[in-house]
């Protein structure tokens, strides 16, 4: 008796667009490129969580939302998180998700997310660069430049 696994095929297509040729340098860049890919109907509706994904010189390769919750919360699964980031190899990430009650402060959920997916990070040598968190009237907060990464 022969069994047969199926081959798993990864692809993965750089698109050239404008925002793929964008590199970041500051929080504040890469805070005004997310709030602008944002969907201003229901940012301050639902969370929202998106990760940036980055070449070695901080060059955008792209922004992926990996979930969309309630008003208080949503799910970040790591599995889909880091076959993404692997799939595109992505070297350098800045994690994002918004805060609909316009509240700019992290939870304790936020930060021990950021902790979780930093420790996971370490293993495949990606770089968490970033945290934020933005609100509805385009403020941010930044993890790295309040010393939390």
């Amino acid at each position: 008796m022969s069994s047969k696994v199926n081959e798993i095929s990864i692809s993965y297509k750089e698109k050239i667009r404008t925002l793929e040729s964008q590199s970041v340098k500051s929080s504040e860049e890469a805070a005004k490129l997310l709030f602008d890919g944002w969907n201003i109907n229901n940012i301050g509706f639902q969370e929202t969580f998106k990760v940036l994904l980055l070449n070695n010189a901080n060059k955008v390769k792209g922004v992926y939302q990996l979930s969309t919750g309630s008003l208080t919360g949503t799910l970040v699964d790591m599995r889909i998180l880091f076959a993404v980031i692997i799939k595109t190899l992505s070297i350098n990430i800045i994690l994002c998700h918004n805060h609909p009650s316009g509240k700019l402060l992290p939870s304790e959920a936020d930060k021990k997310l950021t902790e979780k997916i930093q420790g996971a990070a370490k293993f495949f040598d990606v770089n968490v660069l970033d945290h934020l968190i933005i609100v509805p009237n385009g403020a941010y907060y930044s993890f790295a430049d309040n010393g939390l990464l």
